[in-house]
């Protein structure tokens, strides 16, 4: 117990220096002043063996005909990504402490920079990036969320505009940070509010944290205005979305719930789900996934309006970021339709997922049967992985990008006839 104060002591001392350094970069370039920090070393390497090896990998792909696959870009731990309104860049979150920027300046489809953002800051856990049409960047950190006006114009220095949407230490309560389902994901709705996904930490919960999490919204999305006044729980009930995406056609909150382990190779299913107001329950913890119930909470009454999901996916498929496809490169059948990531399982006998799927959105606006669209990152007869898709985003042509955090990459899907 002695040595473990000791090392908790000494990381304390460590952090407490990057920590004024951040919040001091964070205050100056609030006021608009330089940091003078310099850019060298953060770009990554765009050709090579690791570039060829990934193309290489590609060839296993297996993708409905008049579909290609390439490699977009060579992105280290790639996660969500937020295409910019004007189409320059493509920013990209990680699990780690970095957020990337893709450019593809000759616009040949294949990018020609990836260098870091915004690498005068100290980030933890920054995965969730998106933008509002008006052309602000928000990140949603694992206890923050920061606002870059004009990112998409000014990402190339080390020092960028920046505005504090919700300071460090208020997204939850710092009591409830943990490794475990911090991976956050914002959208700018319909109405103009910021939506943020709050995963709760446990396999199933206790029964002395409810409260707490559906006062704060963890273990739901909550909404605010983008200066991070007028905060409220739009949705509770859920498990870890990793995915939340607007549908144009009707406003409607669709999102992906990934289910709870422990419970066998095939029960319960992933989810994908359809929000239509504020205030509904989609059943979590009283439900694991799909109808079936948890055993910590069998014995409890759930509650009477729980929303059921639109899809149920394959078990422990590790279903993560979803588009919703308004492009026109692809044929009709794909136009309004859905397509996701599924990770890839970490704990069942046999793998599953590691693709992508496509799920119709009926005129009625249900869900139709999914389906997969791109797999063949996972070797059925031994079981390895050669990548671990995470997010779906559009380019302007309509092509799709693939993000890839296992392989450090992300790819474009185009079609031609």
């Amino acid at each position: 117990m002695k040595h473990g104060m000791m090392a908790a002591s000494a990381l304390a001392l460590l952090a407490a220096p990057a920590m004024a350094q951040d919040a001091g970069n964070l205050e100056k370039m609030q006021s608009m002043k330089t940091t003078h920090a310099s850019l060298e070393g953060t770009f990554v390497e765009q050709k090579g063996a690791t570039a060829d090896q990934l193309r290489e990998n590609l060839k296993s792909i297996e993708l409905p005909k008049g579909f290609k696959i390439d490699l977009y870009a060579v992105v280290p731990d790639a996660r969500h990504m937020a295409v910019a309104p004007q189409g320059t860049v493509v920013f990209v979150g990680t699990r780690k402490d970095k957020v990337w920027s893709v450019s593809d300046r000759d616009r040949d489809r294949v990018a020609d920079e990836v260098k870091e953002f915004v690498p005068t800051l100290d980030l933890a856990v920054p995965n969730g990036v998106c933008f509002s049409k008006d052309g602000i960047l928000y990140l949603a950190e694992q206890n923050r969320v920061l606002a870059f006006p004009a990112a998409e114009f000014f990402y190339e220095g080390a020092d960028v505009a920046v505005g504090t949407v919700v300071p460090q230490g208020e997204l939850i309560p710092p009591d409830e940070e943990s490794y475990n389902h911090t991976a956050r994901v914002c959208r700018v709705g319909p109405d103009g509010k910021l939506y943020v996904a709050l995963g709760q930490p446990y396999n199933v919960p206790p029964p002395e944290k409810l409260d707490l999490y559906k006062e704060k919204g963890i273990g739901g999305i909550v909404r605010m205005n983008t200066d991070g006044t007028d905060r409220e729980v739009y949705a509770t009930g859920i498990r870890n979305s990793v995915g939340i995406e607007f549908n144009p056609a009707d406003g409607s909150l669709w999102f992906t719930d990934n289910q709870v382990d422990g419970m066998g190779d095939d029960i319960p299913p992933g989810e994908i789900n359809r929000a239509t107001e504020a205030g509904q329950n989609f059943g979590f913890p009283w439900y694991g996934g799909g109808d079936v119930r948890t055993n910590e909470y069998k014995d409890q009454e759930p509650p009477a309006d729980t929303v059921m999901p639109q899809a149920k996916m394959v078990a422990h498929a590790a279903d993560l970021g979803l588009d919703i496809y308004e492009g026109k490169m692809f044929p009709d059948e794909y136009k309004g339709g859905i397509f996701s990531a599924q990770h890839g399982s970490w704990n069942r006998t046999t793998p599953v997922g590691a693709r992508v799927m496509f799920t119709p959105i009926n005129e009625d606006g249900t869900a139709g049967e999914p389906k997969p669209f791109a797999e063949g990152w996972l070797d059925q007869e031994t079981g390895e992985y050669a990548g671990r898709p995470v997010d779906v985003a559009e380019l302007k042509d309509g092509s799709l990008l693939v993000s890839d955090d296992y392989a450090g990459a992300i790819y474009r899907i185009s079609y031609q006839k």
